[in-house]
């Protein structure tokens, strides 16, 4: 019986298609991101630099380029320079305004960027009290980030990396002068530790984050007065002999309970070099984590260890203040506890949940409360804006004024343009200009109409009426009066219509005005056609003068 097939396998369609497929996958280059957190001038243009490897921009550049969301990449090759290892991103954004942090999601997702990105919150050593505040600020951005929508498939990769943080802290050890085979970066089968008290009690995305103070050279340079040095911190204590190191110690161990909270690490950097290539290193280390050891059933044989292409060997350094390297796994409240011993580290991390359960202002137990007290705020204040002047509506205005005025007799305007001593002007109540025109009232029209008829009947014949006799002089600033005012009446006072018309009623009296006035018209017509009318003849002609 023959036992070859009967034909060959077929080849897959695109043999070479498959091939290269397979090797691009086994060799294709792990990608990193990095999210560079901090307010504006906390130097992270510098560390994204130091961290890329490249060198830094110009300070006029950087602020002329500060775009929403900053993004720079660079090739993470090996020792050789000969192949890449990785390539590492950079996202930095200007500040925490809602503005600028609603849009990381959109380029770095947590559902698939989770496991491979590492979150770095830059402070700034020269404005030392804004510590716990910004703190808090991105942290609390940091968790709200990485909940996302709350996929399930988010909530498997969010286990799967906090399982990852806390394997590395629980297995973490010392860095030795052993070579780099033989140190703690692998994971072995060896007894685990519980975690200590106040250590990942938050962070449940397991994401790795690193604390990084910025400018630790400059914290004590400083005058007598915040104005004179680089730095707020210096400034404030600088020639205080040991005060000087308590408070940098102080503010040193607040931000390691905080990181501890957090498995976070605590980083101090400077413009030399060196810092900032071992802060390359931890984080490159922090983002290639091998994954947990699993917890299956111990066989005969144990799985190889995992190892981490990058070990960071840099021991710990909390002495030397202007480049402290703490890195997650390594402390602890006993170690915090051991610089200061009246130092409570119990306490501040109980303030510094109370912060994070307030919903409204600060509780005065509270972490930034504390942390004021230990850190005054000694930054310069904008100048307050000036009151509000809300001035009163035009029509109250009014309102008001014109209650008050007619409440007071003396401020009616009228009373300056009345002449008490006139007893014809306050009698009439003529105001102003009006005041020194001749009052018509019935007397003043029967003289004046006496007047008229008496220049009529003397200018028929051509000659002027007689000159009226000078009116008496006024005060000033009134119209000159047409003729003297004379008493009428019986007791020498106002004067009454019937006692000046002869007991005439005032339509009688207008009445014979109007028709004096129409005859005395006619008879002027009449008077002057007589005297201008040619004579004339017999025969119709005009008659010359001899």
């Amino acid at each position: 019986m023959d036992s070859r097939p009967s034909s060959p396998e077929a080849p897959p369609a695109d043999l070479w298609g498959s091939i290269l497929d397979s090797v691009s996958s086994s060799r294709s280059i792990p990608s990193k991101q990095i999210l560079l957190l901090g307010q504006p001038s906390t130097g992270k243009s510098t560390l994204a630099a130091g961290l890329l490897q490249k060198p830094p921009a110009d300070e006029k550049e950087d602020h002329a380029t500060d775009f929403a969301v900053g993004y720079d990449f660079a090739n993470v090759r090996d020792e050789a320079d000969e192949d890449t290892l990785a390539r590492l991103s950079v996202y930095t954004v200007p500040s925490s305004a809602p503005e600028y942090t609603s849009l990381l999601p959109y380029f770095v997702p947590p559902r698939t960027a989770l496991p491979h990105t590492l979150v770095m919150i830059a402070l700034d050593w020269t404005r030392p009290w804004t510590f716990v505040e910004e703190l808090e600020t991105w942290l609390r951005w940091v968790e709200k980030w990485t909940r996302g929508d709350g996929a399930r498939e988010l909530e498997i990769v969010r286990e799967e990396s906090r399982e990852r943080l806390q394997a590395h802290l629980q297995h973490y050890s010392e860095p030795s002068v052993d070579p780099p085979t033989a140190v703690s970066s692998s994971m072995s089968g060896s007894t685990v530790l519980p975690l200590g008290p106040g250590t990942l009690t938050h962070n449940a995305a397991g994401v790795p984050i690193i604390v990084v103070c910025t400018k630790a050279d400059l914290f004590d340079e400083g005058g007598s007065d915040l104005g004179t040095g680089a730095s707020g911190m210096g400034g404030m204590v600088r020639g205080k002999g040991g005060e000087w190191e308590e408070r940098t110690d102080s503010i040193m161990q607040v931000l390691r309970t905080i990181c501890l909270k957090y498995g976070a690490g605590l980083f101090y950097t400077t413009q030399h070099p060196t810092t900032l290539l071992t802060l390359r290193q931890y984080a490159l280390h922090m983002l290639f984590l091998p994954p947990a050891p699993s917890l299956a059933v111990a066989s005969a044989e144990p799985p190889a260890p995992v190892r981490n292409p990058f070990p960071f060997t840099q021991k710990p350094n909390y002495l030397d203040r202007d480049r402290i390297v703490v890195p997650a796994g390594w402390d602890s409240w006993g170690k915090i506890t051991i610089m200061r011993e009246e130092f409570e580290a119990r306490t501040w991390g109980d303030a510094w949940e109370a912060d994070l359960e307030a919903e409204g202002d600060a509780p005065s137990d509270g972490a930034k409360a504390l942390f004021s007290a230990l850190v005054p705020d000694q930054g310069i204040k904008p100048t307050p804006l000036p009151p509000l002047n809300n001035p009163t509506p035009e029509q109250a205005f009014l309102a008001k004024n014109y209650d008050e005025n007619a409440k007071r007799t003396d401020r009616d305007p009228r009373a300056a343009f009345r002449d008490s001593a006139d007893p014809m002007r306050a009698a009439a109540g003529l105001v102003g200009p009006m005041g020194g025109m001749p009052s018509f009232d019935l007397p003043t029209v029967d003289r004046v109409l006496s007047e008229m008829e008496t220049g009529i009947n003397g200018n028929i014949g051509g000659a002027p009426p007689p000159r009226a006799a000078a009116a008496p002089r006024r005060p000033a600033g009134l119209a000159p009066s047409t003729s003297p005012r004379q008493p009428s009446g019986p007791a020498g006072g106002v004067p009454t219509p019937t006692s000046a018309t002869g007991g005439q009623s005032q339509h009688e009296v207008l009445q014979s005005f109007f028709d004096k006035l129409l005859k005395g018209g006619k008879d002027r017509t009449s008077a002057s056609a007589t005297t201008t009318a040619p004579k004339t003849n017999g025969n119709g002609a005009a008659e010359e003068g001899s």
